[in-house]
């Protein structure tokens, strides 16, 4: 095996496990590859502030790829790196597409999750399973109206995460819109970000930033929107449970999320 010196981890249904917690085992692997000088950089559909903060806390943990590639993060110095949004005017358009279906929607603005009273109360409408319920509420700012919020800011988003039951038609409305990219990483839910932003994309501009060789990557997924960086990094790691899009796109493929997979393929690749 090569030498690797960064590791991108998607969150959920990779490194977390069905209840969203981190394993002893992914744990301790982990912090053997940070001892070794490996880079390890949650690489997430979630805004920065959706980032446990035992993720955060591991040695080694010093960058996030968050919101799909939306925004690169230097988490040591509480900065950003890089951006990559939707403009205002873009985000009002996928909003107004959004709110012709019964959906949920949810920009992504300045690291927060904006969401609104009917949507963050009534979640169980839109297929939203009580797990991930206890992580919105956690990482959402609620006010009165989304729409109006975004147009009153002004501020560009980092993603527009959308839930809804059936998400066929609404895709193939949203395809009209240019400039974006549409990916998932649930079964309920549409992740939009601006051309170019992908986890694919910024994996290869932070090794590049870091001076990391990109062939000296690895990148562990199971979602559409994990595809990117699993198709870029010079190792990309499909999880058992992930889609079978990811696992053709992979080098390699490892256990399930609550199997500890990450750790099986880190001890098997990288420490034995």
């Amino acid at each position: 095996m090569k030498s690797i010196g960064l590791i991108a981890l998607d969150l959920d249904g990779t490194l977390l496990d069905s209840r969203k917690r981190l394993s002893p085992r992914n744990k301790e692997a982990l912090i053997k590859c940070a001892r070794m000088g490996i880079q390890i950089v949650p690489t997430t559909g979630r805004a920065v502030d959706g980032i446990m903060e035992e993720i955060r806390m591991l040695p080694g943990v010093n960058y996030a790829i968050t919101a799909n590639g939306g925004t690169v993060a230097d988490l040591e110095n509480a900065r950003c790196l890089l951006r990559r949004t939707l403009t205002n005017e873009k985000t009002l358009e996928i909003l107004s597409i959004a709110d012709k279906y019964n959906a949920m929607y949810d920009p992504y603005i300045n690291g927060r999750g904006i969401t609104q009273p009917e949507f963050i109360d009534h979640m169980e409408n839109y297929g939203v399973s009580p797990t991930i319920q206890k992580m919105v509420r956690a990482t959402r700012d609620v006010v009165p109206n989304v729409i109006r919020y975004v147009k009153e800011c002004g501020s560009d988003a980092e993603k527009v995460n959308i839930y809804l039951g059936e998400r066929k038609t609404l895709r193939e409305d949203l395809g009209s819109v240019e400039g974006i990219v549409i990916s998932s990483s649930l079964y309920n839910n549409l992740e939009i970000n601006a051309h170019g932003a992908t986890k694919g994309n910024a994996l290869m501009w932070l090794a590049d930033y870091l001076s990391i060789d990109r062939k000296a990557t690895m990148a562990f997924g199971d979602g559409e929107n994990d595809i990117s960086m699993i198709e870029a990094a010079g190792v990309g790691v499909a999880m058992g449970n992930g889609l079978e899009a990811v696992k053709a796109a992979a080098d390699e493929i490892t256990l399930t999320n609550d199997e500890d997979g990450v750790a099986a393929a880190i001890e098997r690749l990288i420490i034995n």
